[in-house]
Parts: structure tokens; C-alpha cells; sequence
């Protein structure tokens, strides 16, 4: 089978897409075959070695956060699956792997999978895997976004910024979405009720807002600051400077910064398939590459600008 892996740290050209014997389920396991897996920061901050606790420094390293697919086989143990099913899920983030998401197959815990939302296609399915689940915990279980609430998202056009901004709607909050300027139409449309440019938009100049998702890390002190009294803010962006951040906001008065790493069991994977199937959450993809392409997909990534997810197209 065919599996893209990383072969040592560094830029996307470390990543290779090799022949593999396909991996077998043990006891508590399900062999997915793998239709389509998303590009996520999580891959490509491993990918570059900043993550090395985590993947350890002996190569290859399996690369994919997120798959969706069809069963193939269960290990002893599983009763909730059998060949045939639709499913989508993700490998563990602390854990190493040889084998990942951009595989042709994948072995994966029976507790890190779902049934997939009917109704749209793998590919889109794979979009919202990681982006879906990260916007789903941030709102409703960091922040717990109240209806009426005026929310702020930064990086509003990214795969976590189209899904905030719909779940965000979903939940009764007024949204301002934070963005390219020329993404503000397709956002509009996703929920927002305000679009800001965020190249010539500051801090000072808008707000307060009882929540704040943001998916940059950047200036997180000067927004923490556009918070009303009581208000929560949540990043997901770990740079060094949000850290820094976040650990300032702890000791400093009542409205602290949270953050969290995203790690949906099947529980917030059937949540987030109810938001897909009640049109509540519609994916968002920029661009599907092949396997084959990989690299030219986390390329793409990092260079970002663009509205949505890239996808990896795995098998038909």
C-alpha cells in the first residue's frame, strides 16, 4: 500500500509516499481504508520537527491528523463496526506513528472513529474532521459561547476559522470574522455578521466582544484587552509568544486566555456529524491534491491566504 511519510525534519520536500505492507487491526482495532485526509498545522509543525517529544526522532514518521474512509476489518473486541461502514476519525496527536492519515490504510483505536455524516463526500467529510472538532471544543467547552454573545474570529478563512464562524452562527452569537478582505463575501455567507479586513483593521478599533477564538497567536495581549468584563478568549495557535501570553493572562486579572490540543474521541465526532447533517456546518475546501502530491499540498498550506481546507485525495 502506499503511505506518505516524513523522512527527517524539515521543509515539505522530506515527505515521501513509499510502498508499505498495509498494517492489520489488533484487539480493540479497526483497519480504515482511507478515502481522504485533510492538511492540518498539527502535520506540518511535526513534519518540521517541532513536535519531536511527541514523534520522537526516529524516521519515517507517519503523517495525516484526520481520514475519512471505509472499515476494511475489526480486531477482536469491536462490535460497533463492520467492513463496509463509512467512518471518519483521527490518529492520536501525542502518539507516534509509522503509519498516519495519508495512508492508503490506517489502524486506529475503535474509540477514534465515527460513523461519518451522510450526505457529503469524503473529501469534504475530511475538511472537517480536526478544523470541525477543534471550532466545536472551542466554543462550546472552552469558551461555552452563549446565544446572543458577540463572538470575534480571528483567521476567520482558515479550516478552523469557516467552522467557527458557522458553528458560532449556529449557537445564536453575533460574529465578527477577522480576514482577508476579499474572502468577506463567501464568510457573509458561512454566518458572519460582520467581516472586518484584518490588514488595516486594529484592536483598538473594534470590540468589546464576550468571546474571542483566535487561530493566529499573534497580539493576544492587545485583543485579551478588547474583552468585555467576564469575557473569554481561546487560541489555538502555540507559538512561543502565545504562550506567553496565555501564561500572563493566568496570573492578571479574570479574563484569561485558554487554549487547548484537539483530541475528539466519538463522542465530538457524532456532535459535529449532527451540525453536518442539520446544514448547521457545511465544508469549506480550497483545493484536493493526490497523494502523490503531499508535499505541494503542505506547501500550499504554509503559504496560506486562501479560504478553506486543503484535502488530500486518497482513493475513490
Amino acid at each position: 500500500m502506499k503511505a506518505a511519510q516524513i523522512t527527517s525534519f524539515g521543509a515539505p520536500d522530506v515527505l515521501r509516499v513509499v510502498e508499505i505492507d498495509r498494517p492489520a487491526p489488533g484487539a480493540g482495532e479497526v483497519l480504515v481504508r482511507v478515502e481522504a485526509a485533510s492538511v492540518n498545522g498539527h502535520d506540518t509543525i511535526v513534519r518540521a520537527g517541532g513536535l519531536k517529544m511527541v514523534s520522537g526522532r526516529t524516521f519515517p514518521i507517519g503523517v495525516g491528523l484526520d481520514f475519512t474512509g471505509v472499515v476494511v476489518t475489526t480486531g477482536s473486541g469491536v462490535e460497533d463496526y463492520r467492513a463496509g461502514d463509512r467512518v471518519w476519525g483521527m490518529v492520536h496527536p501525542r502518539e507516534r506513528h509509522t503509519v498516519a492519515g495519508a495512508a492508503e490504510f490506517v489502524v486506529v483505536t475503535a474509540d477514534r472513529i465515527s460513523p461519518a455524516p451522510a450526505g457529503v463526500s469524503a473529501v469534504e467529510a475530511a475538511s472537517l474532521v480536526v478544523a470541525g472538532s477543534t471550532a466545536l471544543i472551542a466554543l462550546r467547552d472552552s469558551v461555552e459561547l452563549a446565544e446572543g454573545e458577540r463572538v470575534l474570529i480571528r483567521g476567520a478563512a482558515g479550516g478552523v476559522g469557516t467552522a467557527a464562524v458557522q458553528l458560532a452562527h449556529a449557537m445564536g452569537g453575533h460574529v465578527t470574522a477577522l480576514a482577508r478582505d476579499r474572502h468577506a463575501g463567501a464568510l457573509s455567507a458561512l454566518g458572519a455578521d460582520v467581516v472586518l479586513d484584518h490588514s488595516t483593521t486594529t484592536p483598538d478599533q473594534i470590540g468589546p466582544f464576550d468571546v474571542i477564538v483566535d487561530t493566529v497567536g499573534s497580539e493576544l495581549a492587545r485583543y485579551r484587552r478588547r474583552l468585555t468584563k467576564g469575557g473569554r478568549m481561546v487560541t489555538i495557535a502555540l507559538s512561543g509568544p502565545a504562550l506567553a501570553a496565555i501564561a500572563v493572562s493566568s496570573v492578571h486579572g479574570s479574563r484569561r486566555i485558554r487554549t487547548f490540543s484537539a483530541n475528539p474521541g466519538y463522542a465530538v465526532l457524532d456532535d459535529l456529524a449532527d451540525h453536518v447533517t442539520s446544514g448547521a456546518l457545511r465544508p469549506v475546501v480550497h483545493s484536493v491534491y493526490p497523494l502523490t502530491d503531499i508535499a505541494v499540498a503542505h506547501e500550499a498550506f504554509e503559504r496560506g491566504g486562501v479560504l478553506g481546507k486543503h484535502v488530500i485525495s486518497v482513493s475513490s
